[in-house]
């Protein structure tokens, strides 16, 4: 059975390793996703975890751009698949995000995740102009090693599908 970490708007759901089965949250000594110190109550470990990625999204919906890189260790990778970049490196990360021309904000709708590994989907709109965007960051020690950031602009629904569909609230 699984636990649940109770959050101001949501669940967030993991389950307990099945042993013999891998995981990628299970921390064996070949996981990348092993934490070289572990707190006693890993429950606590997501929620401090689960607060700093807001702090993070706070910043940069703020411009507070050193308070928005902090999460990343020195020699984070960041990812856009789509234009096939990446960015190495805390510095050079920074320096890419101040020198974006755009007026940016961000709204979250969700963060979820266990461990080293979370998901944080957002909406970021440049010069009024909204972006669906899912942000995937693996951390080690508390600081964000590698984090991929996938785009997609929002499109009209399908008419054939007006029966089915419900409007999903905004964030």
């Amino acid at each position: 059975m699984g636990h649940a970490l109770e959050t101001s708007a949501q669940r967030i759901r993991y389950r307990r390793p099945v042993p013999g089965r891998r995981n990628l949250l299970t921390k064996t000594p070949e996981s990348p996703f092993r934490k070289t110190s572990e707190r006693a109550n890993p429950m606590d470990r997501d929620i401090d975890t689960k607060a700093q990625i807001e702090r993070h999204w706070q910043a940069s919906e703020g411009g507070d751009i050193n308070a928005e890189h902090d999460i990343y260790a020195p020699g984070a990778l960041l990812d856009y698949p789509q234009s096939g970049e990446r960015f190495r490196g805390r510095d050079t990360i920074q320096a890419q995000r101040g020198s974006h021309p755009a007026d940016r904000h961000f709204a979250v709708r969700r963060i979820v995740g266990h461990g080293d590994l979370w998901v944080s989907e957002c909406v970021i709109t440049y010069d009024g102009i909204p972006t669906y965007s899912v942000s995937v960051m693996e951390l080690d020690n508390g600081h964000v090693v590698h984090e991929t950031q996938y785009f997609a602009d929002p499109f009209a629904p399908a008419p054939g599908r007006a029966g089915l569909a419900e409007r999903i609230p905004e964030a």
